[in-house]
């Protein structure tokens, strides 16, 4: 039986590359005039996808058009399909084309010679799809689908991104990943011939001389590197044909550690991948190409969001992709309370085979009835974007069983204050559409009455109640990562960093932070009572070691700055007393708790981007007084 053939050439490009592209489809049957063809690009509208042309034939560029036998050239008619981001592209035959011609779609230019044209995808794919729907007797009946494919393979190299481990210990091997990429992000090895690779940094081993060339692959492993000396590092690469010079994050060595330092997202989406419709792509690209330690579904509980075979699917490949010491996955999904003092969270599951737990249902229609049908050993309730307005998490009906850590920061702003009271990311919007700020939500508001969480940061998401977001009036920042100090990269050890709030959050650099109070580190909780000494002095030392140069490191006592450190590169140690009298500053607990007194660190680098350590305490249980109010400075 004849089959009908699609072809496009080219039959590959490069992510990016702009020209034109012809899709060839020759029917294996007559096609009588008048008959309707419909042209998909599959296209979801985001900036990374395949370039959306217009159908004005007077314009010579990023065109749609198609040619029938003989030559003659059709104009494209746009056509919007309910529930889908882009249109469709309708050709009417003007003849007959018989089986075996040859119907040639157009995306790019008519005019020979021309460079422009339409753009292609900016990420790699192999087969990407396009669909051609046929409608034979013209009637709006498309029922016959055919497609075609092309490679999408990286462009020329333009980016060395080195993925190295925070924390090390002096004299302790690590491996370095490598990745060669196109100015997307892509892998890509189009490097011109002879290109070398030289590897460098401070204190490097005097026997070690390694020159590298780009490989196939696009990406190398650089195992058994060590640091002789504790210090503040960065791995560099050279390019040696062009000069150019590449730098990893900063690392730091330290003489000796019982924690390391990871990087994930908790509550995020991939922006090539759908992690509910594809979340196998979803996992690997966090893995593979942003090179996270971690990754937590976080789909919403409706089932309009998330039918049951969708979460059974994620389910499956949260337990397949976690590997300890190389990438730990968790359930988690979000729930959106109805009532203020709910919000929304982020459900996050220790184990595996876990049950979604739906608002429909009766025994979890609320925030109270879900706390008791999940095991508060097994699971965390993450408060979310608790400053928007419309979706406020105003803390009233805090659970610290299950509230260890709240989220402080996400692609559409920061929950930690006010924009009066200093928030660099506040949420709001430029029109009527969107959340505007509630200070109702304040995280620091919550610390002040005794709300004990660690800090976390999200990413980007367009699901849900973010669905009308993204392209819309709210002001959009960069994702965030959440960085958690932790035994060992398994998943109980890092959920018991946690419930321990031993964790911090950035806007999405990879700051490396530290913050103690007499040796405590983040997430601590001193007594007075067992250190006498607090009450009249509190050591405090912490470092920095940022991702761009620093432009001030404050430390903030019950919420207001006591003292701000600079460095005049991207590196800072301190050392603090804070000697004022406890009694004099306290708070009082609104409960039962006694009088106490909360730190953290607030970092802000010249370029902008933040990290937030997570608080460390002190109670204060002698207090019988009330304490007299700080002057502000």
């Amino acid at each position: 039986m004849k089959r009908s053939l699609c072809t496009v050439t080219p039959a590959g490009c490069m992510a990016g590359q702009q020209g034109t592209f012809a899709f060839a489809y020759s029917p294996s049957t007559n096609l009588p005039k008048g008959a309707k063809l419909r042209f998909d690009l599959m296209n979801q509208n985001r900036p990374i996808d395949w370039e959306i042309p217009q159908t004005d034939v007077k314009e010579k560029d990023n065109l749609i058009w198609a040619e029938i036998p003989g030559g003659k050239q059709l104009a494209a008619k746009a056509i919007e399909k309910p529930g889908q981001l882009t249109p469709l592209y309708e050709f009417t035959l003007p003849s007959e084309i018989k089986a075996g011609d040859t119907f040639t779609i157009f995306l790019g230019t008519p005019l020979k010679g021309k460079e422009k044209g339409s753009r292609a995808q900016t990420f790699v794919q192999r087969r990407r799809p396009f669909h051609l729907y046929i409608d034979p007797r013209g009637k709006g009946d498309f029922r016959e689908q055919e497609a075609f494919h092309i490679d999408i393979r990286g462009s020329e190299l333009s980016n060395i991104r080195i993925l190295a481990p925070s924390l090390v210990v002096r004299n302790k091997r690590f491996d370095v990943m490598v990745r060669f990429e196109d100015r997307f992000g892509n892998l890509s090895n189009l490097a011109p011939e002879g290109t070398l690779i030289e590897l460098s940094y401070e204190n490097l081993r005097e026997n070690l001389n390694w020159k590298l060339f780009v490989p196939e692959t696009g990406f190398l492993s650089l195992p058994n590197l060590y640091f002789n000396e504790p210090g503040i590092y960065k791995i560099q690469l050279k390019n040696l044909k062009t000069g150019e010079t590449y730098f990893s994050a900063p690392i730091k060595c330290l003489f000796e550690s019982p924690v390391s330092l990871y990087w994930g997202l908790l509550h995020g989406e991939s922006p090539k991948y759908d992690a509910t419709e594809n979340i196998e792509g979803c996992l690997r690209y966090f893995r593979d190409e942003r090179g996270l330690h971690f990754f937590a579904t976080s789909p919403f509980e409706s089932t309009e969001e998330t039918s049951n075979d969708d979460w059974k699917t994620i389910v499956h490949h949260v337990a397949e992709f976690n590997e300890q010491q190389r990438f730990v996955t968790f359930l988690g999904f979000q729930y959106h309370g109805e009532e203020s003092d709910e919000g929304l969270r982020q459900v996050l599951y220790s184990k595996d085979q876990k049950t979604i737990q739906r608002k429909k249902d009766a025994k979890t229609s609320s925030l109270k009835k879900l706390s008791k049908a999940v095991n508060p050993k097994e699971t965390l309730s993450i408060p979310s974007f608790s400053m928007a307005k419309g979706l406020l998490t105003d803390f009233t009906n805090f659970d610290p069983t299950v509230e260890r850590v709240v989220e402080i920061y996400n692609a559409w702003g920061s929950s930690e204050c006010t924009a009066k009271e200093g928030n660099l990311f506040p949420i709001k919007t430029s029109g009527k559409e969107g959340y505007p700020e509630t200070p109702d939500g304040s995280v620091l508001k919550a610390l002040k009455n005794n709300c004990r969480f660690g800090f976390v940061a999200g990413g980007l998401d367009d699901r849900g109640v973010f669905s009308d977001l993204y392209g819309g009036d709210q002001v959009q920042y960069s994702p965030g990562l959440t960085a958690i100090l932790a035994t060992e990269q398994t998943r109980e050890a890092l959920f018991q960093a946690l419930i321990n709030r031993s964790c911090y959050a950035t806007t999405g650099p990879r700051i490396i932070v530290g913050l103690h109070i007499a040796g405590s580190g983040m997430g601590s909780e001193l007594d007075t009572k067992v250190k006498p000494g607090l009450m009249f002095n509190r050591h405090i030392t912490g470092y920095v070691a940022a991702a761009a140069p620093i432009k001030e490191v404050a430390l903030l006592r019950n919420g207001e700055v006591i003292k701000t450190f600079h460095s005049k590169n991207y590196m800072l140690d301190f050392e603090f007393d804070d000697s004022e009298n406890l009694s004099e500053m306290a708070l009082a607990s609104p409960d039962d708790r006694p009088h106490f007194v909360f730190y953290y660190l607030r970092v802000l680098q010249q370029d902008g981007h933040m990290a937030w350590s997570s608080p460390i305490w002190i109670d204060i249980p002698d207090l019988a007084s009330a304490p007299k109010k700080t002057k502000k400075k």
